[in-house]
């Protein structure tokens, strides 16, 4: 108990945390690259809208099922302290992995594939065959991603982050060499083109993260003494509600879309609302690991991850400021993103509404970040459901108000729906704030 006071006590300083941070954030940030390379590269193809269109379309799927992947970066990082630890997450890894593939494996190997492409996601007859093609090349991108996330895990718990920017910097180099291959040799004619270059690109920051995450975990204990997730039923009740709170986040994109594409100008409303939100995204990539600041620092030294989070968390929304109201945002939107005319207004006034989900954001992820130290996971379940529940409301809301407001109405109801969500997790954090760490509070009840 004096070991866990002392450490309690230890203070740490600015520069810590920024160099814990930084690399965190500059991998996030270069994520977009990734796109950028493999977008750039399906352009070049003799009918780019079809080669393009079959990507998108299974890369949305894919997204939803990456999601199950990503939230094993949080567990690992959260739970795993010693080899006992990392080897339940792991159990944990294969399982969610296999049922991952045997799922994908049904979709894109029997007819209910073509069912759920054709009838829920509307891809019309003739792009049936492209996009399955593309979605049996990235479902091993997500195997390859779960690896990766379970290692970066270890990784950021080990304070070892310049290793998620060296794995993301090889990541890209790796797929740029090859994209510039396949552009060279004319080899762009299909959409799994850019699936093969993701799942390169993967497949190498998944080697990059096993090599240095094994590594840590040989240093590890083989139990830790103060460290008490020691069966499956701990990993499951962390990641479980993770798990839902993400599938629960994938209603927002096409409630959007559709509201979107129900008003007045459809077209101008999505693609100025689409133009706006990858503006915001690409901002708000950097603030996306403040959790992790917080599993990593906060019962060390509250004020100072407090006080770091405070500084950074008004980057993005006063980067978005200057690009939503001067002219430097004009002639990026114009002269990196092409948009111009009606468009380039639409997109610039929905840009000043996001400046709400940019405040809001970072101090999403922080209070997220000390509900999952406390082990309060299901929280976020409660929280998330409220931010799409106000979302839709306020999105039909705006279609009846102003059915002529274009990416302004999902702007909007993003911004007050993240909000919410914002008031929701952070109400529920007061409540545990209190309460002990996760290891100790296991401690606790298993003496009780």
């Amino acid at each position: 108990m004096d070991t866990q006071q002392s450490t309690k006590r230890k203070k740490v300083s600015f520069w810590t945390l920024f160099n814990f941070f930084i690399p965190l954030g500059i991998s996030a940030s270069l994520v977009t690259i990734s796109h950028v390379i493999i977008n750039s590269t399906l352009a070049r193809a003799a009918d780019p809208a079809v080669v393009i269109a079959s990507y998108s379309v299974a890369m949305s799927l894919f997204a939803v099922f990456e999601r199950c992947a990503v939230i094993l970066r949080q567990t690992c990082a959260t739970l795993v302290r010693d080899r006992h630890s990392f080897k339940l997450v792991s159990q944990l890894t294969i399982f969610i992995l296999s049922a991952i593939l045997i799922l994908s494996f049904i979709i894109a190997y029997s007819p209910i594939g073509e069912l759920f492409f054709s009838r829920v996601m509307g891809v019309k007859d003739h792009m049936l065959a492209p996009t399955l093609s593309v979605y049996k090349v990235l479902m091993f991108v997500t195997i390859f991603s779960g690896i990766r996330c379970l290692f970066q895990g270890v990784i950021i718990s080990n304070l070892r982050t310049k290793w998620l920017t060296i794995g993301m910097v090889i990541r890209l180099v790796v797929m740029a060499g090859l994209s510039w291959v396949i552009i060279q040799n004319n080899w762009v004619n299909h959409g799994y083109i850019g699936a093969y270059i993701f799942l390169a690109g993967m497949v190498i920051e998944a080697l990059v993260s096993f090599i240095e995450g094994r590594q840590l975990v040989k240093k590890m204990p083989a139990k830790k003494e103060d460290h008490h997730i020691v069966n499956h039923i701990q990993v499951r009740k962390f990641y479980s509600p993770l798990l839902m709170a993400s599938l629960i986040a994938v209603i927002i994109a096409p409630a959007t879309n559709a509201v979107l594409g129900a008003s007045g100008k459809a077209e101008i409303a999505v693609a100025s609302y689409a133009v706006a939100a990858s503006v915001l995204n690409l901002l708000l990539s950097f603030s996306t690991y403040f959790h992790q600041i917080v599993i990593n620092f906060y019962d060390q030294d509250t004020k100072m991850v407090i006080r770091f989070s405070f500084i950074f968390s008004f980057v993005p929304s006063l980067l978005l400021i200057a690009i939503a109201f001067s002219p430097v945002g004009v002639w990026g939107l114009q002269h990196i993103m092409g948009v111009s005319g009606e468009l380039l207004d639409q997109s610039l006034i929905a840009l000043k509404f996001f400046i709400i989900f940019a405040l809001c954001f970072p101090w999403l992820d922080f209070v997220n970040g000390v509900l999952m130290l406390k082990g309060q996971t299901k929280v976020l379940q409660f929280s998330q459901a409220g931010n799409v529940f106000v979302t839709i409301v306020v999105l039909l809301s705006l279609l009846f108000i102003m059915p002529n407001g274009g990416g302004v109405i999902g702007a909007l109801a993003q911004s007050i729906g993240v909000m919410t969500e914002v008031i929701i997790a952070y109400i529920f954090m007061r409540k545990f704030l209190h309460q002990p760490i996760i290891g100790i509070r296991m401690k606790k009840r298993s003496h009780g």
